[in-house]
């Protein structure tokens, strides 16, 4: 059973920054497939940003290219996404997610386990 705990979510400001962090217990952190989704209130889950296992490859929604940058550290077991020129629709509950094939997926079902996500609120 692997666990994942997000943090650093909170109120930002239209055109600041935020950063999310994820941390993951276990020692197979560095062979999951890692990715963050968001959801806000009355929408369906959305992907946001993927990473592979070894970082080499990160994928991204269209929405937040140029603005948010995934990274992990395997040594750390974490996994991050830095956000920039934070804008309102922005706003949702953060998930991160991993994926024991390794693969960073667009796709929620392919991920098996979830932390119990952080709200990120942008205002204007």
């Amino acid at each position: 059973q692997v666990q994942l705990v997000e943090s650093g979510g909170g109120l930002g400001q239209a055109g600041g920054s935020l950063r999310l962090s994820c941390a993951a217990s276990g020692r197979a952190f560095r062979t999951y497939g890692m990715g963050w989704f968001r959801q806000a209130p009355g929408k369906e889950r959305e992907f946001v940003a993927a990473i592979s296992r070894s970082g080499v490859s990160t994928v991204y929604t269209d929405s937040v290219k140029d603005r948010f940058t995934i990274s992990r550290d395997n040594a750390k077991n974490t996994m991050s996404l830095q956000m920039n020129i934070l804008k309102p629709e922005d706003t949702a509950q953060y998930y991160c997610a991993a994926n024991i094939f390794g693969r960073g997926s667009q796709i929620p079902r392919e991920y098996d386990y979830w932390g119990q996500g952080t709200q990120v609120t942008v205002s204007s």
